[in-house]
């Protein structure tokens, strides 16, 4: 029983508590973030006092919710009232506690789920592997000696370890997928603006997504449905009408035209990574391929708009405080300061020209796959790596296959692989806007055959 709606219906049920179930989580915590770093606050006396709430509500004979004592934890650029919002900066601690919840923990909480804490990430949101200078390097479950991810590498090593059945994230471009298939879990990027970033630290506005992490496919569902709707303190978020995938989990699929992206996405990976996606066309007897095309414009786009916008956010403190930074964080920001003002313009034009050429591309087809990463999680520090006879930097290569996908706001759930030795990855799902409850039924099929599905951690020990 560790998926958030199993939890939730025996808690409804009177079979266990929510205060049992919250004391069960901060026990697991306490026992095995030492090694994985996963957490960088624990909120253990609220969270048992929200359990206690619970219990008593369903006591009385009502009902808290779909997550009824569901214990989760976020991001640590997520508000949570009476604690400092981080991003991962150093900076950032010496600012007041949040008043307030983000718009989506607030969701989260009505819901009946139970806050457990804050987690790490890479300074900011800006990278892939979540080794913070500051809050120390969130370890991978199935290999301590590799990274987890990022930048919500909390976020994943927490549900992939079972910390908690499930987290949120952030991506940008690609800071919920990269993690996620490193350490074989679900991780679900929405069409960008169709939830709230409300109380969410930003790194690049016109990128940022956020999205849950968890250990099934109706988790990824449920969490979704509950985070829709539209919100004011987020002025790109959409205004169109909550649409539940939940009940259209598992209708029939036979319709939905499906296929594997070429080109671009067949380059630049692991034999083992491009198998994944082979594996999973197979299950669904997809033999069809589509182009995407000038995806590697569409990434080179990417890292110029981001890195702007990001530098913009920081300028004053780039400025002041530059020995404050996480090197890794200000060196990219600094050369994103002094990129001229015409590439960042020729970006923006070129974002919307390929825009309309995907658009073009799913009036043929519904749903394309493509992997996730082009490698299993690197070492801890790894800086370079040998793929196809030449060296690449491992950092930026990870965004290899999700930076074209979230340049234009595409809804992507990375699913996740068991590879033969041992090490994870995953595979994307994506559709056109909007069109999230179709990548869900696709992966409600792919679980349901056993293709996909969380992987567990031989490194249970948590032994070096």
């Amino acid at each position: 029983m560790n998926d958030a709606v199993s939890i939730a219906k025996a808690i409804r049920e009177g079979k266990v508590t929510a205060v049992e179930v919250t004391q069960a989580a901060l026990a697991r915590i306490a026992a095995q973030d030492v090694e994985l770093n996963c957490f960088t606050a624990v909120t253990r006396e609220t969270a048992l006092a929200d359990a206690a709430r619970i219990d008593r509500e369903i006591a009385a004979g009502n009902d808290p919710g779909l997550l009824a004592g569901v214990p989760f934890a976020v991001k640590n650029l997520f508000d949570i009232a009476g604690l400092t919002t981080l991003a991962g900066a150093k900076i950032n601690a010496e600012n007041p506690p949040a008043s307030r919840d983000a718009t989506a923990v607030a969701k989260l909480k009505q819901a009946g789920a139970v806050l457990v804490g804050a987690l790490n990430m890479d300074e900011y949101a800006y990278g892939f592997v979540t080794e913070n200078s500051h809050y120390g390097v969130t370890r991978n479950p199935h290999d301590l000696q590799r990274v987890a991810g990022g930048s919500s590498g909390g976020s994943a090593a927490a549900v992939a370890a079972g910390l908690v059945p499930f987290t949120l994230g952030s991506d940008t471009n690609g800071s919920i997928r990269v993690p996620a298939a490193l350490c074989g879990v679900f991780g679900f990027k929405p069409t960008y603006g169709r939830l709230s970033r409300g109380g969410v630290t930003l790194f690049s506005s016109s990128f940022d997504h956020i999205g849950p992490f968890a250990r099934s496919v109706g988790d990824i569902a449920t969490i979704f449905d509950i985070l829709q709707g539209e919100d004011d303190r987020d002025p790109i978020c959409t205004q169109r009408p909550v649409n539940p995938t939940l009940p259209q989990l598992h209708q029939d699929i036979s319709q939905i035209r499906i296929a594997i992206a070429d080109d671009y996405f067949q380059k630049g990976a692991t034999s083992a990574a491009l198998a994944a996606v082979q594996e999973v066309a197979n299950a669904l007897n997809v033999t069809n391929y589509v182009t995407l095309p000038e995806a590697h414009r569409a990434r080179a786009a990417a890292f110029v708009i981001t890195a702007s916008e990001g530098a913009n956010l920081h300028l004053d403190k780039l400025r002041t405080r530059p020995q404050d930074f996480d090197p890794a964080t200000r060196d990219r920001f600094l050369a994103g300061a002094l990129i001229p003002s015409n590439w960042y313009i020729q970006a923006q034009r070129f974002r919307q020209w390929y825009r309309d050429r995907i658009r073009e591309v799913f009036q043929n087809v519904d749903v394309i796959l493509a992997p996730t990463t082009p490698i299993t999680a690197p070492l801890i520090g790894q800086q370079t790596m040998i793929l196809d006879g030449e060296e690449i930097l491992v950092r930026p290569h990870l965004g290899l296959f999700t930076q074209p996908l979230s340049f234009i706001g595409l809804p992507v759930l990375s699913v996740p692989i068991q590879c033969s030795n041992a090490l994870p990855l995953g595979v994307q799902l994506i559709a056109a806007p909007y069109n999230e409850a179709l990548i869900l039924q696709v992966a409600a099929v792919l679980a349901a055959q056993g293709v996909v599905s969380a992987v567990s951690p031989v490194n249970l020990g948590l032994t070096r």
